[in-house]
């Protein structure tokens, strides 16, 4: 069972709507659809507790991408967690803009902020959520990853974060209910 979901991204308004803040963009559209939870500042972020139905934390390293692993790793250590207890949430290279996939363990696809989370737990078997921000067709991938969505992707982008949110919401229940729940869930542009 999830016990804590920490959200990836990078700390400076400069990034705000960037695609590699994917992970926070997930946070606030969670944040519209579930009752009111209070933050505090702990583990280099903030953290606060919530329900998905059950009692989870949600964390939000306040690093760069990076270092998440430094706030990820203080929270798993303060809450005694295991790694298949962690739900990760961040952009994903590797998938297409508009797919988003749910899955248990997996490689680092290049990605700074899951490379610093597993060299942080010493463990990649944790959960991500892998939302799809395409590779660049022309630019090198770091201007792109910190790039913002082009305008049809933003047009796009909140009903794909609804979709995910209420994807999450029915495994976590799922999961919590102690229902079998198959290792990867995908949601596509088509299904938007």
């Amino acid at each position: 069972m999830i016990k804590l979901v920490a959200f990836l991204g990078n700390k400076g308004s400069e990034y705000q709507k960037s695609r590699h803040n994917s992970g926070w963009l997930f946070l606030e559209e969670l944040q519209e659809q579930l009752p009111p939870f209070a933050w505090q500042n702990k583990f280099h972020g903030r953290w606060a507790k919530a329900f998905l139905p059950e009692q989870v934390m949600l964390l939000q390293p306040k690093t760069y991408m990076n270092q998440s692993g430094k706030s990820v790793g203080a929270a798993m250590s303060f809450f005694s967690l295991l790694p298949e207890e962690l739900l990760v949430v961040h952009d994903d290279l590797l998938l297409p803009f508009g797919v988003v996939q749910l899955q248990s363990g997996g490689g680092l696809g290049g990605h700074n902020g899951l490379r610093s989370v597993t060299s942080h737990i010493g463990s990649s078997d944790f959960f991500r959520l892998r939302i799809g921000i395409g590779r660049p067709a022309h630019h090198s991938v770091s201007s792109f990853v910190l790039s913002r969505f082009s305008v049809e992707e933003e047009a796009f982008l909140p009903l794909i974060l609804q979709q995910s949110v209420q994807m999450v919401l029915s495994w976590s229940a799922a999961s919590f209910a102690k229902e079998n729940m198959p290792k990867r869930l995908t949601i596509g542009v088509n299904e938007v």
